[in-house]
């Protein structure tokens, strides 16, 4: 069976209403800011520049088009294809079961670095995370460590407790001075884009609150504005190599990325409000399926070991599923437990096979599904966390032992590191399974200790020798292992829960 997906920019954005008077003045004073980088870094960020600049004006058209709606659009679940017909029925949720979601809800614990203050925090140190790992083998030296700090004071008002904000401020001004760098100079361009996004986002948010301005919970963003909104987002987060900075394969990655946030935070963002969320917009539910089983495409073409050398960044979606199911921060376990297993045999989702994506965005992909490959008898390594499940918990030990035949059919023999892998294992997947077969109960519990684990264990991940091969085998687990607790996420439902917070 075969699932096309159309590129997202095939066509350009709809048109969007002009700003209102304060809105003109936010970007009048962006284009100010963006004249002063093009004339201290002349020829290098053309690009990143006009990207940011528009970016920020669909921002802006899409926040005032959502406030002055007289008519909501209906939530399109209309599809009945093979696909969409497996998605979730989304659970009944209260909003008190979002304040994990919060600017201001449960500070996040979990650790990158023990040393480093600034670093407290995964949603601050995925990243290098992530950079350490493409670059090992090619020692590209991507990016300085003032530059990673400008995202930091632009992005995450949760972490200004953990960082001395002013003296960061001066120190990146004096590195910045020093070392004129092009990545220096896609820092300020991107951080003044997060620092634009916060800034309009609050200006509604507050209106709303003040009773101003009635923002719904939907936003009219189609595929194409959608696209370019989170790729402006991404391009700093995951630098990669000049050479490869424009390529689809890059960019495709980055989009769908930014995807795999938005299917774990789409009934979070439900409530926050954010309008750039790709769940809230108005495309239809197959589209949202189709990007859904990219997804699941990509983290599976992201273990098979030929997929890391092309690509400068082939390991980012397999480090952006695990550091998602290891902050606590995501609804990848409490919102993707159900109630019960569904039949493992001749699973749709199961059978998606490996797809690098590419064409995402231009000539569109083809997705295919059919059998599920398995190794009749695992390696040492992965067998040993198989009689660990089978002792410790024996009734997931037959899912998740077919699990790790799957797994290493794509990646071949897993030469992982037994305790860490297993600690978060048993933390984060078998738990689901296991809240999943007691009726979802605990289902809460499983995605707080999930944060707790990640706080603990988070920087083990970073180590050599061990750390691709773990990376690979979480990001397998936590993304396509049966039930698909990563698909579950995708059920949404625009009336479950009500407000208006603005997200950190």
């Amino acid at each position: 069976m075969t699932f096309s997906v159309q590129g997202a920019l095939v066509r350009a954005p709809r048109e969007f209403p002009a700003p209102d008077e304060h809105g003109a003045e936010r970007l009048r004073r962006l284009d100010e800011c963006l004249a002063v980088i093009e004339r201290e870094f002349p020829g290098v960020v053309e690009t990143g520049i006009s990207l940011c600049r528009l970016s920020c004006a669909l921002l802006e058209g899409a926040w005032r088009e959502r406030a002055e709606a007289t008519d909501v659009p209906a939530f399109d679940d209309s599809c009945t294809c093979t696909l969409c017909a497996h998605l979730p029925k989304p659970l009944s949720r209260d909003l008190k079961d979002y304040d994990w979601r919060r600017s201001d809800g449960r500070p996040l614990s979990v650790k990158t670095w023990p040393y480093r203050r600034e670093l407290d925090s995964v949603l601050t140190g995925g990243w290098v995370w992530t950079r350490k790992m493409n670059d090992s083998d090619r020692d590209l030296g991507l990016r300085l460590r003032h530059e990673d700090d400008i995202l930091v004071l632009h992005e995450y008002k949760r972490v200004e407790a953990a960082i001395e904000v002013s003296a960061t401020a001066r120190v990146i001004e004096q590195r910045l001075a020093e070392d004129r760098t092009t990545n220096g100079a896609r820092a300020l361009v991107c951080g003044l884009y997060a620092a634009f996004k916060r800034t309009v986002d609050e200006y509604w948010l507050k209106r709303h609150v003040s009773g101003t301005a009635a923002l719904p919970q939907s936003t009219p963003l189609d595929k194409p504005a959608y696209t370019l909104l989170q790729l402006m987002d991404c391009l700093f987060w995951h630098v990669s190599p000049d050479a490869e900075l424009w390529q689809e394969e890059h960019l495709a990655s980055l989009v769908l990325c930014r995807v795999l946030n938005d299917m774990t935070d789409v009934r979070a963002d439900a409530v926050t409000g954010e309008v750039s969320n790709f769940w809230l917009s108005s495309m239809s539910t197959h589209d949202k399926a189709l990007y859904g089983a990219c997804v699941l495409a990509l983290i599976k073409y992201g273990c098979m070991p030929e997929s890391h050398g092309p690509l400068w960044n082939g390991w980012l979606m397999g480090t952006t599923i695990v550091w998602e199911g290891l902050t606590g921060r995501h609804a990848l376990w409490f919102d993707g437990i159900t109630n019960g297993l569904p039949p493992g045999d001749d699973c749709l989702l199961c059978g998606i096979e490996p797809n690098a994506c590419t064409g995402l965005l231009t000539d569109g992909v083809a997705l295919r599904t059919g059998g599920v490959p398995m190794v009749d008898v695992l390696g040492e390594r992965a067998a040993q966390l198989s009689a660990r499940c089978h002792a410790e918990h024996p009734r997931a030990w037959r899912l998740f032992d077919r699990e790790l035949a799957a797994f290493e059919a794509l990646h071949g023999e897993w030469r992982g590191d037994i305790g860490t892998t297993w600690e978060i294992l048993r933390r984060t997947y078998i738990a689901a399974v296991i809240a999943s077969l007691a009726g979802g109960e605990g289902a809460r519990d499983v995605q707080i200790d999930s944060g707790d684990v990640g706080a603990d264990l988070f920087h083990a991940l970073h180590r050599p020798p061990t750390w691709k091969e773990d990376t690979a085998l979480l990001a397998y687990m936590f993304g396509c292992a049966h039930p698909h607790f990563l698909w579950n996420g995708q059920g949404f439902a625009p009336t479950a829960v009500g407000g208006d917070w603005l997200d950190g």
